[in-house]
């Protein structure tokens, strides 16, 4: 039997089960699997008590009648669905993800459940997962760059003024590796500097930097082959790579960035959205750490982390970083 019940555990069954409730609501109620309910109606029946009469014994002659121990402590799993209450209250948030209050539960409470024991009480009381699918890429020869939907914020020191600012997203689909920076806008300067430090981060240069049609990246989008902006094009050429923007209306070019970008929701702005910073570079610094972090993650399916595979596959493949950092040229258009 996959669980055991004290005497306790034993009458909340019967209790329930007066109260018509089904052998699966029973499980769900008590966070205990069916076939341990159905296991136990099948001893109810066979010791020739009706229910009445088994909710009317004391516990030791239960005890006799059912000789367990029990593996189901009722305070404990009080406990659990007043957290999964909070949980659902932040669900819609943006960068949600359960590993995140799983790891505040089990810091907050003397016994936790493990996390699969939380997810399998969580699904069977909520929502259910969904799945996902992989795509493979070539080791070196792209990364991927674009800005997140939402914002963070720094706030003034002195003025208490919040000044929105960028959530920026670089990264190598082949190990996955991933550089995150906050910037105080799109525009040129600040994107092409983004890049230049997501290079650099990753001590080497892709074949290709492959961007959202971004302005500070495209001139003109186009279905076929987007005008890339000068400068950009300039910036590429120094470190001796190409830029590949995505192609609009062409939501399969720009996937892989996209789930990046939720993912760095996940374990990145998330935990950042209750923090204060008064500064870009106090924001950067916790950023990195919250990254280093993400990175030394191991994936659910594999014995390795993003960096870890980034290491021993992908690195080698990247070219070798221009001397010097990139000077930002102004062109302007010749007036005949």
């Amino acid at each position: 039997m996959a669980n055991t019940l004290d005497p306790m555990g034993l009458k909340q069954i019967v209790n329930l089960k007066q109260d018509g409730y089904s052998n699966r609501q029973i499980g769900a109620t008590l966070g205990i699997s069916r076939n341990t309910v159905n296991s136990y109606m099948h001893l109810f029946k066979g010791s020739g008590y009706s229910l009445k009469e088994l909710l009317n014994l004391d516990n030791h002659s239960l005890e006799k009648l059912f000789t367990s121990h029990t593996t189901i402590n009722n305070n404990r799993y009080d406990e659990l669905m007043l957290y999964f209450e909070s949980i659902n209250k932040a669900r819609n948030h943006p960068g949600f993800t359960f590993l995140h209050h799983y790891t505040n539960y089990s810091q907050k409470v003397k016994k936790s459940y493990s996390y699969t024991q939380f997810m399998a009480h969580y699904h069977r009381k909520y929502a259910k997962i969904k799945g996902s699918m992989k795509l493979e890429y070539e080791a070196g020869k792209e990364m991927f760059v674009d800005y997140a939907g939402k914002k963070l914020q720094i706030v003034g020191k002195n003025t208490g003024e919040i000044r929105p600012v960028e959530f920026f997203v670089a990264i190598l689909p082949n190990s996955q590796y991933t550089y995150v920076e906050a910037c105080m806008s799109q525009k040129r300067e600040d994107f092409i500097s983004c890049c230049e430090n997501a290079l650099h981060f990753y001590g080497g240069v892709p074949k290709a930097i492959v961007s959202d049609n971004l302005k500070s990246a495209v001139t003109r989008s186009s279905k076929y082959e987007a005008h890339i902006n000068r400068s950009f094009k300039d910036f590429a050429r120094h470190y001796n790579c190409v830029v590949n923007p995505t192609r609009s209306y062409s939501p399969q070019d720009k996937a892989l960035v996209e789930n990046a970008v939720h993912l760095a929701y996940q374990r990145i702005y998330y935990p950042l959205r209750e923090m204060s910073f008064f500064s870009l570079a106090d924001l950067n610094k916790e950023i990195r750490l919250l990254l280093e972090r993400y990175n030394n993650l191991l994936f659910q399916r594999k014995e390795a982390s993003r960096l870890e595979l980034f290491q021993t596959v992908e690195r080698e493949y990247l070219k070798p970083l221009s001397s010097t950092r990139y000077e930002i040229k102004e062109y302007k258009r010749a007036i005949v």
